[in-house]
């Protein structure tokens, strides 16, 4: 018998305001079809004043569990991936904690930028693997509207915000690939590559928030490679093929990427899940997004195997090989 990390429930939330391509416009030297000829983006959310990323994971959080069918003090731990938290501390954790009125359990944030889903996934999965959870729900959350340079075309019409929360049960399985629940996990970081993503702001540096900087076409160049890279470790660590796939489900940043990653490791685009066009690059949200709406589309199903691949600031990179 073997402990394996189950999916229980999976669910989103996005921001009211949708921001179309056109928007940008009136204030940049752009267009709708460079936007999307680029980067696959043809609209994105964006929280509204007052609106924090704590309000974003909390309202993902709730629509997970409803989808789980368990309350609040069901969970025994909260891991939130973001790099938009409300404040410097506490954790955006403990805040979806107390929203969410569970007065058990413990919550601690992950921050690995658009990776930090697949690096939060990977220690939820340790924690129940080794028996200090039974119940754990997975939240990745932003508000990378706060932290960006609306004078740079290059970045500003990239990103934009939003929720997705996943609830992973202890289970048992056989010890076979053929077990649903988390099968592998696959981590990376290189911090040379520091200057390809960053934020230009920090508590120790400036004192300020700071803005998102990136280097488009260097950074273009390393994703590809390393997210088919870290997908085949994942699946070689798994016993697995290319040809058991049935979603890749990528980080969601650019289409080129997407589609680049998905000929690399010879998936049909049929069996990739994208939701890019409708929410832009949500960070460390964007993979737990797109889960939540490849179920209620009808795509993902149970016993279907998933591999998830990210890369983002640091640069950090990794790939979670489960099935659902």
């Amino acid at each position: 018998m073997t402990i394996r990390a189950v999916v229980k429930g999976v669910g989103h939330y996005l921001p009211e305001r949708v921001v179309p391509n056109s928007e940008f416009e009136k204030s940049l030297d752009t267009s709708d079809e460079w936007i999307r000829t680029r980067s696959g983006i043809e609209r994105r959310h964006f929280a509204a004043e007052g609106e924090t990323t704590s309000d974003l994971a909390v309202n993902a959080a709730r629509a997970a569990l409803k989808n789980a069918g368990l309350q609040p003090d069901d969970i025994d731990a909260i891991i939130v991936a973001t790099s938009t938290p409300d404040l410097t501390f506490p954790s955006v954790a403990t805040m979806v904690q107390e929203k969410l009125g569970m007065t058990r359990g413990y919550g601690f944030d992950v921050q690995a930028v658009c990776a930090g889903f697949i690096y939060a996934l990977t220690n939820a999965n340790a924690l129940i693997v080794s028996g200090q959870a039974n119940r754990v729900l997975i939240i990745g959350a932003e508000t990378f509207s706060r932290i960006m340079d609306w004078t740079d075309r290059a970045t500003c019409v990239l990103f934009g915000d939003g929720a997705g929360a996943l609830v992973l049960e202890a289970g048992t399985g056989d010890g076979t690939s053929d077990d649903r629940g988390i099968l592998s996990s696959d981590l990376n970081s290189d911090g040379r590559y520091r200057e390809m993503l960053y934020v230009d702001g920090g508590v120790s540096s400036t004192g300020t928030a700071g803005k998102l900087r990136m280097q488009g076409n260097a950074l273009f160049r390393q994703a590809v490679e390393k997210l088919s890279s870290t997908a085949d470790t994942a699946l070689t660590k798994a016993g697995l093929s290319h040809d058991d796939i049935d979603w890749i489900v990528p980080h969601q940043a650019n289409i080129r990427i997407i589609l680049g990653t998905a000929k690399k490791l010879g998936v049909s685009m049929d069996n990739v899940i994208v939701t890019v066009q409708d929410h832009g690059n949500t960070s460390a949200a964007s993979i737990p997004l797109a889960m939540s709406v490849g179920v209620d589309e009808g795509k993902i199903k149970q016993g279907d195997l998933l591999v998830a691949e990210a890369i983002g600031g640091g640069l950090a990179w990794g790939a979670v090989v489960l099935r659902w």
